[in-house]
């Protein structure tokens, strides 16, 4: 059997998305299946591009490569999910969301002028058109379901996947930092958490890995320097030996997204045993995270946040408990790749 899993990718850049695909496509292989990434060059700005690349996406014939049949397509993300086969299973992990929920909002980029606006009314009508076309739709969490319901009127199954490397995470120990996983961005609000360190006793530290490029990071970076050189902690990119270290050996796992799909960084706090701490407004964590149960959700302010580690830094049996939680509730998900697998080609 010969499947292409067809998704998108901005070059030179590598985030959640492309691990899913390469997880997926080492997944298909241990089963014995035929599988390879197709992946279409991705650039949203100005939005005329967006038009280019949904194009070029709807030109691409899946069907057969070297005169031998591809079985089946898996669609992963805008705009692969236009793509030709006759026989195509989409794995939404997030539409283009500025034409949908991001619209008008601070994170939106599409409503500023009558060219964004025409574009994001075709983006839905090609979603519309194409989704449908598909033999199966599944999304990958709760939240991205119930945007497919709400915009589309489209009806998909959650299909919940371990993050790569599952079972190497682990929990080492409870030093006094918290780790704050993920690319630098306004999405993420990393500001919230080195605000919040203004709050805590300077024993306490913030670690931050990810790329930090950009505005955002270059401001995270000057607030940071604000507090003095070794309370926040900019480690960058680092390989995941070190990221899986750093989780076994933190207080608690930030994770301060706003209205986030699905997102790892919940699920691997659980698999290291720490306590994950979100917001209310974070959107995929809320699937996993029971507020003092197996994590906490707090208010967005860093207030909040400072009280909450606090917290877990004057009492690390708290920190211990709440971590095993987590970790007992992956374990009762059931979350591997074998039922994705069978869901996906069934």
């Amino acid at each position: 059997m010969k499947i292409a899993i067809a998704t998108v990718q901005v070059p030179f850049i590598t985030g959640g998305a492309e691990i899913h695909a390469a997880s997926l496509k080492t997944a298909l292989i241990a089963q014995g299946i035929e599988a390879d990434i197709v992946s279409i060059p991705f650039k949203w700005y100005p939005p005329s591009c967006l038009l280019d690349v949904m194009l070029m996406a709807r030109l691409i014939d899946l069907t057969e490569v070297n005169g031998t049949p591809i079985d089946r397509v898996i669609t992963l993300k805008f705009p692969a999910f236009y793509v030709e086969h006759p026989c195509k299973v989409a794995w939404v992990l997030h539409q283009h969301r500025q034409a949908y929920d991001l619209f008008e909002t601070p994170f939106g980029d599409l409503n500023h002028d009558a060219e964004g606006r025409a574009v994001a009314g075709e983006i839905r009508e090609w979603d519309g058109r194409f989704l449908p076309d598909h033999r199966a739709l599944f999304s990958n969490s709760k939240n991205v379901q119930e945007r497919l319901r709400r915009y589309n009127g489209l009806e998909s199954q959650v299909l919940y996947h371990p993050p790569a490397n599952a079972e190497q995470f682990h929990c080492a120990e409870f030093e006094n930092f918290v780790l704050a996983p993920g690319r630098l961005d306004s999405m993420k609000r990393q500001h919230l958490m080195i605000e919040a360190m203004r709050l805590l006793p300077e024993h306490v530290k913030l670690v931050l890995i990810g790329s930090c490029d950009g505005e955002y990071g270059r401001a995270a970076r000057e607030a940071a320097a604000r507090l003095g050189s070794d309370r926040v902690v900019f480690r960058g990119i680092v390989s995941e030996a070190e990221k899986i270290a750093l989780f076994g050996r933190c207080l608690a796992v930030y994770n301060g997204v706003y209205d986030e799909d699905y997102g790892y960084i919940t699920l691997e706090g659980f698999l290291a045993g720490k306590p994950v701490i979100t917001h209310p407004d974070s959107g995929g964590p809320l699937e996993f995270i029971v507020h003092r149960e197996n994590g906490f959700v707090v208010p967005a302010s860093p207030d909040d946040i400072a009280d909450c580690v606090r917290r877990l830094a004057e009492t690390p049996e708290t920190a211990r408990r709440i971590g095993a939680a987590g970790r007992d509730t992956i374990d009762a998900l059931g979350i591997d790749w074998g039922n994705v697998i069978e869901k996906l080609l069934s």
